[in-house]
């Protein structure tokens, strides 16, 4: 099947979202990670190398997933989309509060609205299609993960 110019550029657009929303999560997380590295964190802790990891695969996920529903149907459904650029907005929101910011209580705030928001994207995707549900269901896991990291900062600072 022969993608049209329409499908190619939804495909590339998406794409690079994912690269924006990649590439500024990971410049406000590097902007604070002084101050993070000297903060008390939980005796249960996630091994750093772990995490750019996961957060790969994880965007990863939603290139492969996007790229072909695209292919497949011509574009993502608008409440789909919607929910996409939602949660973009708060994986970079959230990185710039707790970790440029230094702000561990609204960083809070924010990856709890955020968990909420992947919660309700892999809803939307698991009632459509569920083969793709499944790809990202490491994305609502590991905020839900992240949160509780998180609010044990908070609390043991």
């Amino acid at each position: 099947m022969k993608l049209s110019k329409n499908q190619i550029s939804l495909i590339v657009l998406a794409i690079v979202s994912i690269l924006a929303v990649a590439g500024l999560g990971s410049l406000f997380v590097n902007l604070g990670m002084n101050w993070f590295d000297a903060t008390t964190k939980p005796s249960q802790w996630i091994p750093t190398a772990i995490i750019p990891i996961v957060w790969s695969i994880i965007y990863l996920s939603a290139a492969i997933i996007i790229s072909i529903w695209i292919k497949r149907d011509g574009k993502l459904p608008k409440s789909t989309t919607i929910l996409f650029i939602i949660n973009g907005i708060l994986n970079v929101l959230w990185c710039l509060t707790f970790f440029t910011l230094q702000q561990t209580f609204l960083g809070n705030i924010v990856i709890i609205i955020n968990l909420i928001a992947a919660i309700v994207l892999w809803l939307n995707i698991f009632k459509r299609e569920k083969i793709y549900s499944y790809f990202l269901a490491l994305y609502p896991l590991w905020l839900a993960i992240a949160t509780t990291l998180n609010l044990a900062i908070w609390i043991l600072n």
